[in-house]
């Protein structure tokens, strides 16, 4: 829930700042502001146990070299981030960002329904925490 807050939190911020600083005065602007800070949050956590641990354990079992996938992931999830603040770049890391939600989504999957021994979100709550982050990269690529 936390990423949920921080985009919320970092994108009032951000709109509010744009009665001062004009590109911030657009909601696709506020919003690639939010998105960043949710992924460099959430990215940090593939390399910081024990929450590494646990994002490792929800790697589906088919897929090789978990430690590996969650080290990647919190790589494109950090050039994501920095993706999103760099104008000409932001469109693009904004889909690419949108593709990777959508890729990762299975392992939220496993982890609601196996007894991974972690604590997750409800499936339902997860999947509807996972179209906001999806509909703000939407709107943050325009």
């Amino acid at each position: 829930m936390a990423p949920l807050i921080v985009l919320v939190v970092v994108t009032a911020v951000a709109r509010l700042a744009g009665l001062q600083f004009e590109w911030l005065d657009s909601w696709p602007h506020a919003v690639r502001i939010g998105l960043a800070a949710v992924f460099l949050l959430t990215a940090s956590a593939h390399f910081q146990q024990p929450r590494r641990d646990a994002l490792i354990a929800m790697v589906p079992p088919r897929l090789p070299a978990a430690a590996s996938l969650v080290t990647l992931t919190g790589v494109l999830e950090a050039m994501g981030a920095v993706g999103l603040l760099i104008p000409p770049l932001a469109p693009i890391a904004a889909a690419c960002l949108a593709l990777l939600l959508l890729s990762l989504f299975p392992a939220n999957v496993r982890a609601a329904h196996a007894d991974l021994g972690i604590k997750t979100m409800p499936l339902p709550l997860r999947t509807l925490v996972q179209a906001v982050f999806l509909a703000a990269c939407v709107l943050a690529a325009f």
